[in-house]
């Protein structure tokens, strides 16, 4: 620990620093009064962005002032990026081993990679690695895909060293979608999938937890297996509320109540960033502003017929509590969704496009700072209400209501024009691009980008973040109905378990005993059971699937023989568990006179769920959202009002339901 004097704007500070630590492949190191510093423009000269002692503004304000237009452009541009072998976005390309190199393939995509339609106006979507960085001078960028944390950290790696090489040596920034979470809907866009990461509940699973102290030690947990492969910052969470039951992305959400989802982001974000973002932080996108739940008959903005968000219940402040609780706890950025806003005092075009939505209100009234990153695509994809202007006057509007950043291209070339011919000043630019450089300084990523390749192998998945993680997992149960207190199981009881998943292949399953001993007997057929454990998983397919029909939420519209779990119930004492990746309506079971035992799950595993059947788990789940009684009351609902609010008759499980033993 030193003490060094400092001039910064005409005042001479002293100031206590450590020599931090620094990355470095290619540049080389200069020495000044004992301390090292990196030379990342190669001028052999400590330029002031390049002094690790200088406050961030000094530092941005001289970077900035090095750097060309098309750099700032290209760094106002975040590109889904792939490795070498990953073919995430080609149909019908056998499989080929991820490695860390990178694929250099330049893909123009001339469709829309979630509707798969064709786009009015192609531009390059996906840009080889290499390229990106030194032609487009892209510094921001999107990593979908699944591979080992060894592989990951490599590749992170060398992404950074290319950079590093460039002729000012900006390093990179690596965002990803959540990586942790048990889920059905594992789609590009919404979610990794099962990774080498630590396994967490969905997201309603975190939430039915009703533990804020365990979601800020997963959010902690999760960072430090993100930062050790090079992760950097997360388009993650949501802080929509489930207001509408017919919306398939409720599954990312934490539920209903925006107090209690307030809480939960406001947990998230200081999880995974700390108060303050330092070389330990993973930098939040919370998304999507100012929540994106109250669609129009549940029907998704990626699509032209789900482009309407409408407020019938006329509770649009409600849905900002998440967002408010997430600018107070920090977080580094916010994305506005693709919906427009219909019935409201704002103009119905894009949320991205949406002044008085994003600069009267995030930015002047609940006082955001921070980086505006677009969703993917909005410019090319989801223009919706200014379908009629010219992509370049699209980036105009969006930029003069504040967007700093845009997702969904890899060529800045129509960017730079708009800018070029006047349509937005260079200033405004260098808005954007101050905010961005503020949040990689605070990072430590001029300091040091890379990461441990071996200690990322040790940390990602490791016992002991399971171990926390399989504690979530089994608070993340509800128990909803124990009418003849079959639960806890007695010891010795007959066990036949059936899991009911129809992926289109095989519909039913039966589980084999997991690796474990519980004091129930497993047998073969519910001819030799006392006791009959169901566990439905509806499945609505993927949202990129959805057709713009009506979504239904009973049971034998989302893949589950209706006949054959009647038979199961009326056949034996039954107990039915349900995964809620929406909030299903069940009549057609729930009318059985026999269904006396019912259980909630919100991405579990095996183990969890028959912990708590077999009482060596106390359930202390609750319902992070309401589910509906009857179809009729979903076709009546208001869309953003929660259904703890909604009129009597609306519900069968309540918010916040949950039993005991």
């Amino acid at each position: 620990m030193l003490w060094v004097s400092l001039v910064t704007s005409g005042h001479l500070l002293a100031q206590k620093i450590a020599q931090p630590q620094l990355g470095h492949r290619s540049v080389e190191l200069l020495k000044v009064k004992g301390l090292v510093f990196k030379d990342l423009n190669k001028n052999k000269k400590l330029d002031p962005y390049e002094d690790w002692r200088l406050p961030a503004e000094v530092r941005i304000k001289n970077l900035i002032a090095q750097m060309t237009l098309e750099e700032k452009i290209g760094f106002m541009i975040i590109s889904t990026t792939r490795l070498a072998g990953d073919a995430s976005f080609q149909a019908n390309v056998p499989k080929t081993e991820i490695t860390s190199g990178f694929n250099e393939e330049d893909l123009v995509q001339t469709m829309n990679m979630f509707t798969r339609k064709p786009l009015p106006n192609p531009m390059v979507t996906a840009a080889g690695t290499t390229k990106a960085i030194r032609d487009f001078h892209l510094r921001h960028f999107i990593l979908r895909a699944n591979t080992s944390a060894k592989i990951l950290a490599e590749w992170s790696n060398n992404l950074q060293a290319l950079s590093e090489s460039t002729r000012l040596g900006i390093p990179s920034i690596i965002t990803s979608n959540p990586r942790n979470h048990i889920t059905v809907d594992a789609s590009i866009g919404l979610s990794v999938g099962t990774t080498a990461f630590s396994k967490w509940p969905g997201e309603l699973g975190l939430s039915a937890m009703n533990d804020l102290k365990l979601t800020r030690e997963f959010a902690e947990i999760a960072a430090q297996e993100w930062t050790a492969v090079g992760l950097r910052k997360g388009y993650m969470y949501m802080a929509d509320l489930a207001t509408e039951p017919r919306w398939q992305r409720i599954e990312g959400t934490f539920g209903e109540n925006a107090d209690w989802v307030a809480n939960m982001t406001r947990e998230i974000v200081l999880g995974f960033q700390g108060k303050h973002l330092s070389n330990k932080s993973v930098a939040l996108t919370i998304k999507h502003f100012p929540g994106g739940g109250p669609q129009v008959e549940g029907q998704d903005p990626h699509f032209d017929w789900g482009k309407d968000q409408h407020y019938p219940g006329k509770m649009f402040e409600y849905h900002l509590k998440p967002f408010k609780a997430a600018i107070d706890a920090g977080t580094s950025a916010i994305m506005p969704y693709y919906a427009k806003p219909i019935g409201t005092q704002y103009q119905e075009v894009a949320f991205a496009y949406n002044k008085g939505i994003i600069d009267d209100l995030l930015r002047k009234k609940m006082g955001f700072n921070g980086i505006i990153n677009s969703d993917t695509g909005p410019i090319d994809m989801m223009p919706w209400g200014v379908e009629n202007l010219t992509i370049l006057e699209r980036y105009q509007k969006a930029i003069q209501c504040g967007v700093d950043i845009f997702s969904g291209s890899a060529d800045p070339t129509l960017l730079l024009e708009t800018v070029k011919k006047g349509l937005v000043s260079e200033a405004r630019i260098n808005e954007s691009v101050t905010r961005l450089l503020r949040e990689k300084f605070a990072l430590g990523l001029f300091e040091n980008p890379y990461v441990d390749v071996a200690k990322a192998v040790e940390t990602v998945g490791n016992a002991k973040f399971q171990k926390k993680a399989d504690l979530a997992l089994r608070k993340s149960i509800v128990l909803l109905r124990n009418q003849n207190k079959l639960l806890p199981l007695a010891p010795k009881t007959k066990v036949y378990f059936e899991s009911y998943y129809n992926n289109g292949s095989n519909p039913i399953a039966v589980i084999n005993p997991p690796k474990g001993t519980w004091p129930v007997e497993f047998v073969a057929t519910k001819e030799e059971s006392d006791v009959i454990v169901v566990w439905l998983k509806p499945n609505a397919g993927s949202l990129f699937s959805s057709t713009g029909g009506p979504i239904e939420l009973t049971l034998s519209k989302n893949k589950i023989d209706i006949a054959h779990i009647n038979d199961l119930i009326q056949s034996k004492p039954t107990i039915v568990a349900i995964n809620y990746s929406s909030p299903w309506v069940i009549d057609e079971i729930d009318g059985n006179a026999q269904l006396k035992t019912v259980l909630a799950t919100f991405g579990t595993s095996p183990e969890a769920l028959l912990d708590v059947i077999t009482g060596r788990f106390n359930p202390t789940g609750k319902m992070p959202f309401t589910t509906p009684i009857s179809t009729k009351a979903v076709l009546e609902n208001q869309s953003d009002v929660p259904g703890y609010l909604k009129s009597k008759g609306y519900a069968l499980f309540r918010f916040g339901e949950g039993l005991g033993y």
